[in-house]
């Protein structure tokens, strides 16, 4: 039987937080304790959401509220899985985050050498 791979996606800012800590670092950490086979985080340099006005990213401003995504491969299962363990603290966030999860097809995923 053929395993079935999705991406979850999530998008946020980079100032949003789940209790003290940074909503990034937080789902970050959490995959890995999960078990998720990795995960990317990237800031974007302009952006808004349903909430939001547009931030951009200026050299000189030191604390920027930017957009932020989160994307996770692996089986569509555990990936859902993953989602269900966080949502109750998503919808206590008190910011708007948006998710979605979409079938992709996996050609290769191999494991470098640890240095």
């Amino acid at each position: 039987m053929k395993t079935t791979h999705s991406i979850l996606k999530m998008y946020a800012s980079t100032t949003d937080k789940i209790g003290a800590q940074l909503f990034y670092e937080y789902i970050v950490r959490r995959a890995k304790e999960e078990g998720i086979s990795g995960v990317t985080v990237y800031r974007g340099i302009m952006g808004y959401g349903l909430s939001s006005q547009i931030s951009s990213s200026r050299f000189w401003e030191l604390t920027e509220k930017l957009p932020v995504k989160i994307e996770m491969i692996d089986e569509t299962q555990k990936l859902k899985k993953f989602f269900t363990l966080i949502e109750t603290e998503l919808l206590n966030m008190g910011k708007g985050c948006l998710i979605i999860l979409e079938p992709v097809e996996v050609i290769m995923h191999k494991s470098g050498k640890n240095s």
